[in-house]
């Protein structure tokens, strides 16, 4: 894995996958993104002022938040952040938000639009689940009436 590091921000290339994610913040209070090979390759350029908002351009992974501003809380916008971004050191903080309502912030905030797609695929995967848990409670349920 090939690093950048900066003031508050972290990048990675995993040659491996062929993924580059990001860092803002740490511990507790930061977000975790998989951005492009054009961020990576320029967030570290001297004519970049602020590095964090090219990092923010990309799709967002994870967010855990505590900042004295009111109840800590975690947001995981794709369930597979870790597997992403081995390197992280990202901390669960509080509460962290249900798929139901993260679903919705996606759906409704622009800044999320990144993770409209993965987000609804993964919706659908779980409702088919559940619906296949149903049908095959139901079948029991039958049978041991019969």
């Amino acid at each position: 894995m090939e690093f950048k590091e900066g003031s508050g921000w972290k990048c990675c290339y995993d040659p491996e996958t062929g993924r580059y994610t990001a860092q803002l913040g740490a511990g507790v209070n930061c977000s975790l993104y998989e951005i492009t090979k054009e961020i990576y390759d320029h967030v570290d350029d001297p004519e970049v002022e602020w590095p964090a908002r090219l990092i923010s351009d990309g799709r967002r992974l994870f967010m855990s938040v505590n900042d004295r501003c009111g109840p800590p809380y975690t947001i995981v916008f794709d369930s597979d952040y870790e597997k992403l971004c081995p390197w992280n050191d990202a901390a669960v903080s509080g509460r962290t938000w249900d798929d139901d309502f993260t679903d919705a912030v996606v759906e409704v905030m622009a800044s999320e639009k990144n993770n409209r797609e993965q987000r609804r695929a993964k919706k659908a995967e779980r409702e088919a689940k559940a619906e296949q848990s149903k049908k095959t409670k139901s079948r029991k349920k039958a049978d041991s009436q019969e």
